[in-house]
């Protein structure tokens, strides 16, 4: 299948597109490397450098790329900065989307897998946290991804365009050759390796007065090359709808310190602050939507192996990807 991939010079997308190479498939990355990397780019994938604020060079591309269907991974991701620059994330997350799904429909495309949050449900009403609870998004991250979702909706049913999208947990974790370098890092994992890389003297924990058993947030942890995976079976005919992506097992702060102690085999020395705003205490995703109706099934769902293919990664590559 001809498949064009928006982000997939990201994280995640860098490793979908590893994993639709390998299973024979024909990949067109369109990314602008404002927040990937040239670097993460499988050499197998064809490349085009453009944003999807052009609606015309999107359309362009499309075209060019002969594309069967899209995996929309690009976006703007950082809570934080989303609550001082809403207006990015609407602008990014929303119209430049409303851009690629034109571009899609002109193309004739049949499907659309989309890269969702579990942001858009907001402080959750109980965990696990299946698909049927109610979306109540607390920042303008949480808001712009659910507003997209809402779009995909109009678009099946008045453009017959078909689509999936996942609702992820925390995504962690690396392949042999593509892992996690964010200009701006804010998720745990890498944070509490560059301390035992010896490239940070501490980790911060944010909050210990949780009612949880430590006292610190737990989440739910799922490794990339699962994300991958699932969107690979997303591609097939008669998937559709909102799905959440997570492993079902929550870990708190501490308990991935201590892991991250366990695989590197070095003493990660934290710092006990003050709660961040807007946190909640657990975050546990029910899967069994995409178990039972996509037939997918987590590879990697121990902590520890999450934690040491990120170790190994991280080790090999110190900097991150070369600039």
């Amino acid at each position: 299948m001809n498949l064009f991939v928006t982000g997939g010079a990201g994280y995640i997308g860098s490793v979908f597109v590893e994993e639709a190479c390998q299973a024979g498939h024909q990949v067109t990355v369109f990314d602008n490397l404002t927040e990937g990397h040239r670097a993460a780019v499988d050499s197998r994938a064809r490349f085009v450098l453009a944003d999807l604020a052009d609606r015309a060079g999107v359309a362009a591309a499309m075209r060019e790329a002969e594309a069967e269907a899209v995996v929309h991974f690009a976006a703007s991701a950082l809570v934080g900065e989303s609550m001082t620059n809403p207006s990015k994330y609407f602008r990014n997350n929303v119209a430049n989307g409303v851009n690629l799904l034109d571009a899609a429909v002109e193309a004739g495309v049949k499907k659309f897998v989309f890269s969702s949050t579990c942001a858009t449900y907001g402080p959750p009403e109980r965990v696990p946290m299946d698909e049927n609870l109610p979306q109540h998004p607390i920042n303008p991250y949480g808001e712009s991804k659910l507003m997209f979702e809402q779009v995909l909706k109009w678009y099946r049913e008045l453009h017959g365009l078909d689509f999936v999208a996942f609702r992820y947990f925390n995504a962690a974790g690396a392949s042999a050759q593509f892992g996690e370098h964010h200009r701006i890092e804010t998720h745990l994992i890498p944070n509490v390796l560059k301390v035992a890389l010896g490239q940070k003297d501490q980790v911060d924990i944010l909050g210990t007065d949780y009612p949880t058993a430590d006292g610190t947030c737990i989440r739910d942890y799922i490794h990339i090359a699962d994300l991958a995976q699932a969107h690979l079976l997303a591609l097939a005919p008669g998937h559709t709808g909102f799905f959440n992506l997570g492993n079902g097992e929550g870990f708190s702060v501490r308990e991935v310190i201590a892991t991250c102690e366990q695989v590197s085999g070095k003493k990660i020395p934290a710092v006990e602050k003050p709660r961040r705003a807007g946190d909640p205490p657990k975050l546990i995703a029910s899967a069994g939507k995409a178990l039972n109706q996509l037939g997918w099934k987590p590879r990697f769902a121990k902590i520890e192996e999450i934690v040491a293919s990120a170790w190994a990664w991280h080790r090999e590559h110190p900097a991150g990807y070369p600039d």
